[in-house]
């Protein structure tokens, strides 16, 4: 069985989403499509705009066959953890297996050929990555200055790490390769807006920029950018989890805030400092900012608090044979259920989580508490051991 498979947020599920699902339909012709996605909490650190179950039924109604969620763990870590977490649960699925991504920019053979030279780390390459964070600047903009003075840049494409969506997709590609997973990949071209345009005046909107007309109260203006069942659904106000995290943050000493993912080299103290003049989780953000440490990364090791994720436990994750479970699938596709599960158990009910190891159970009890988190905050109600079956 022939399978496509790609990894997302649909935060909101918009106009460019609709185009890639249509593309490996029409490129990869898959006798099936599965979808992971992000729970009910993102990669930027952020509360999804709605609950991974209204979001994993949209993109059953937009072309998807199954939706399966990635777990907590992963889907609230740096890129090269959410990347791997994805990969390697996607490849725990039977079939011939084909990874379908967007991309800015760029080629097969390029990306191959990047994510080759960056997942080799030569003692040169970790040296001068080392010299140039010492410098001040980002982690993308310090891989690209090690490439560079590597003397890679005749054979890998450095302008792909210039943009999210390819740094995105190259991470994709180190993660099957560092794995040797037999998965092919297909990248497939973004149309309109770019990931962080903010403007909406094209074909395609960003979910950013969707995000904030939402936020502004324009949502009227993004009607265009999003097909009708999900305008529908879309709420007139984003929900916030803002002042949890920072209720959160007061409560954690620095020395716990140092367990999480990239809290690094006593950003845990600057944090814990920041809090006593800072009021709002935007205010400190922009007062733990700097160069080398990206909003983005701030955002993700906050709400990291909120949830209650270490490092030390997702990397444990990362080596343990955990679960997928089943946001949502097509009434007429329940037979993928039986055609494409291996040695990775699926959950749709809670009778299947009591089967799961240590390490797996603890890691969907994750899920669990990020659900009722959701729940709380947004004052809805939805329930983790829970299916979507969805007529189409």
């Amino acid at each position: 069985m022939k399978i496509g498979l790609t990894i997302c947020e649909y935060n909101p599920f918009h106009n460019g989403h609709l185009y890639s699902l249509n593309k490996i339909k029409e490129e990869l012709k898959p006798d099936a499509l599965v979808v992971i996605m992000s729970g009910n909490f993102t990669q930027r650190g952020e509360i999804a705009v709605m609950n991974k179950y209204q979001r994993a039924t949209q993109a059953i109604k937009a072309g998807a066959d199954m939706v399966i969620e990635l777990p907590t763990v992963f889907a609230t870590a740096p890129a090269e953890i959410f990347a791997k977490g994805a990969v390697k649960l996607l490849n725990s699925l039977k079939g011939e297996k084909t990874l379908c991504f967007g991309v800015e920019s760029g080629t097969k053979s390029g990306l191959i050929a990047t994510a080759t030279a960056l997942s080799q780390e030569s003692n040169e390459y970790k040296e001068e990555l080392k010299n140039a964070l010492e410098e001040g600047v980002s982690l993308a903009k310090a891989k690209q200055i090690a490439l560079e003075k590597c003397n890679l840049d005749e054979v890998i494409d450095l302008s792909l790490l210039s943009s999210p969506n390819n740094l995105l997709a190259i991470e994709y590609v180190k993660a099957i390769i560092q794995g040797g997973f037999p998965m092919d990949i297909l990248p497939i071209l973004r149309e309109g807006a770019g990931y962080k345009e903010l403007s909406t005046d094209k074909k395609h909107a960003s979910a950013m920029a969707i995000r904030k007309a939402i936020k502004e109260g324009n949502k009227q203006e993004i009607s265009c950018f999003v097909p009708d069942f999900v305008y529908n659904a879309l709420p007139n106000c984003l929900p916030n989890c803002d002042d949890a995290v920072m209720n959160a943050l007061i409560t954690t000493p620095a020395k716990e805030l140092a367990k999480i993912t990239d809290c690094t080299e006593g950003l845990e103290n600057r944090i814990k400092a920041k809090l006593k003049d800072n009021f709002t989780r935007e205010e400190l953000i922009n007062a733990v900012y700097t160069k080398r440490y990206p909003k983005t990364r701030i955002s993700r090791i906050t709400l990291a608090c909120l949830l209650g994720v270490t490092d030390k436990f997702t990397k444990k994750c990362l080596n343990s044979n955990l679960y997928l479970k089943v946001l949502a699938i097509r009434q007429d596709k329940l037979n993928l259920l039986s055609e494409l599960l291996g040695k990775t158990p699926f959950i749709m009910r809670k009778k299947d989580a009591l089967n799961l190891n240590k390490t797996a159970l603890s890691c969907f009890e994750k899920d669990v508490t990020a659900n009722d988190l959701y729940n709380q905050i947004t004052k809805t109600k939805t329930n983790e051991y829970y299916t979507e079956i969805v007529k189409k």
